[in-house]
């Protein structure tokens, strides 16, 4: 047994933050290692030693700054992760190693609201035959990350609003994917997946405090503050899309008026241009027209962004993040959107939020809720179940 404070304590203490940070960051240097940590250069290379010989990190050279260097990842032997999303009408599924490699992804069109049996079904057999194709055992799945387009109550882990998805109705969906595939199911809505995809593989790397904007059928925000996910007590904090804009505007389905997402989301703004382009327009085509120059699909991509940017006026006001990435199809359209949005910006936010805040086009497009989910199990997943499984019961007491 160890005894807190002793020498043996403080060396696992040291291996579990080692491989933390190499577990969060994909690779690191081992100067790296040693900034993350604040573990000396010697204590690191020991560690790392000691983990390379248990199995747990693999070690190749590289350079950093123009010096002969070797990063250090988790080995791909360590187990594997899962990342499922389901969008309104699609189911996407990777597979991905714990130095962050995925290894194999797939999506399909689905009718997700229609009916969660079905859904998770179809999650179900897309994941085995994916962990089939890869050609590792699922004894090797070590979490299942998973995104709904909708909150997550916190305590009960249900979804926390049956309007979006009415046939999830009282379904906790952590507990039937992990029913079905026996591994831990960690569950989150999709746009902090998003926002947690983009930080560590896409627009967001660099930075702690950003706030990751997705347009679809709603309007939501995916906020990280120093370098986490913020998810509020309830776990409803970023419902951006019902910031009110207008008191005596259009009803929303909160049954808000004038809510931004009734000024933005796909089924308030497609209506617009139906007039004059007909039925049968996505907010994919409505952008691919609008990037060729069609007037009217500019002025209404142009009309949202303004929207948007009001938004987001609000997050700098109140967060002050230094960075906003627009995810979905609406980010294609660059520039068109992007512009409005820092108009808007620019007018309504405080000068100094402002000025140190930049707008990106997301980096992943539709993938980066299906990375976010894999790095929301890579985030939650503990180290001391790696280390038991690949050092020996008795370690050195070196720090």
């Amino acid at each position: 047994m160890e005894t807190p404070g002793s020498q043996t304590s403080l060396h696992r203490a040291n291996l579990e933050r080692v491989v933390r940070a190499v577990r969060m960051a994909g690779s690191l240097t081992q100067a790296e290692i040693a900034r993350s940590t604040g573990l000396s250069a010697a204590t690191v290379s020991n560690i790392v030693r000691e983990l390379k010989d248990g199995g747990t990190v693999e070690v190749t050279p590289t350079s950093a700054g123009g010096r002969r260097a070797r990063s250090v990842s988790l080995s791909g032997d360590a187990g594997i992760v899962i990342g499922v999303d389901f969008g309104h009408t699609h189911l996407r599924v990777a597979v991905g190693n714990l130095a962050h490699q995925v290894l194999a992804e797939e999506a399909e069109p689905l009718d997700v609201d229609a009916s969660s049996a079905e859904g998770f079904d179809r999650a179900e057999a897309l994941v085995k035959r994916l962990i089939e194709a890869t050609g590792i055992g699922p004894d090797k799945v070590v979490g299942v990350g998973l995104g709904v387009p909708g909150p997550i109550d916190v305590e009960s882990g249900t979804l926390g609003s049956t309007s979006i998805l009415p046939g999830w109705t009282g379904i906790n969906p952590s507990e039937e994917l992990s029913g079905r595939l026996g591994v831990p199911v960690y569950v989150d809505n999709d746009a902090n997946l998003g926002a947690l995809g983009e930080l560590v593989w896409g627009s967001g790397r660099g930075v702690k405090d950003l706030a990751y904007i997705k347009v679809a059928s709603g309007v939501g925000a995916g906020l990280v503050i120093d370098g986490t996910i913020y998810r509020g007590p309830g776990g409803t904090a970023g419902e951006i899309g019902h910031i009110t804009l207008d008191e005596s505007g259009p009803v929303c389905r909160c049954g808000n008026r004038g809510c931004l997402e009734t000024f933005t989301a796909a089924r308030y703004v497609l209506p617009l241009l139906q007039p004059s382009h007909g039925p049968g327009l996505t907010m994919e085509r409505v952008v691919q027209l609008a990037r060729e120059g069609d007037p009217g699909c500019r002025r209404v991509i142009g009309d949202v962004g303004r929207h948007i940017g009001s938004g987001v006026a609000n997050l700098c006001n109140l967060l002050n993040p230094s960075r906003v990435v627009l995810g979905g199809s609406l980010a294609e359209a660059g520039e068109l959107v992007l512009g409005p949005i820092r108009d808007s910006v620019s007018r309504y936010a405080i000068p100094s939020a402002a000025r140190q805040l930049s707008v990106l086009p997301g980096a992943l497009g539709g993938r980066a809720e299906v990375l976010g989910a894999l790095a929301l199990v890579l985030s939650e997943m503990g180290d001391s179940t790696l280390l038991e499984s690949t050092l020996p019961a008795a370690t050195p007491a070196f720090t």
